[in-house]
């Protein structure tokens, strides 16, 4: 099991999560049609080209914010997660072309023990998404229900 147990986090503990990815066209196109999105920012390049300040289209903001958190999994909460309870403070301060490579990090932030699951405990991660150029793409809050070490 890759992930860690509610116990073995620490806040202020940072991951500096070594899986990167490059974002490809067949990523942003399939992406916003699986999700019914028509966007022209993100689906038509003739109207990018002409009509907004980037010139390109834009990736799915979506897509960034799953790429980003998904790039966390394997060091933080794969196979040691209960659930996930959402997403805080998502934010995109810059935007993320075909063709970026997006890395990530993850901050402990807070960590309580649940009230109501003797066995779970809640960990509060703060996600950070790069591109190549170390420029800061997207961040969020997440908290997730992660399960307590096993008793040996």
């Amino acid at each position: 099991m890759a992930g860690l147990y509610f116990d073995e986090f620490e806040i202020g503990q940072i991951f500096k999560h070594a899986v990167r990815r490059t974002v490809t066209e067949a990523d942003n196109v399939w992406f916003s049609t699986m999700t019914c999105n028509p966007a022209a920012i993100h689906i038509d390049e003739e109207y990018c080209r002409n009509h907004t300040e980037f010139g390109q289209r834009i990736v799915n903001s979506a897509f960034t914010m799953g790429l980003v958190v998904g790039l966390t999994v394997g060091d933080t909460t794969l196979g040691t997660t209960a659930g996930n309870l959402g997403f805080e403070e998502v934010r995109f301060p810059r935007p993320v072309f075909h063709g970026d490579t997006i890395r990530s990090e993850t901050e402990v932030i807070d960590k309580r023990a649940s009230k109501s699951r003797p066995n779970q405990g809640i960990v509060t991660f703060m996600h950070r998404g790069f591109n190549q150029r170390d420029e800061l793409v997207m961040h969020c809050k997440r908290p997730a229900l992660m399960l307590c070490k096993p008793a040996a």
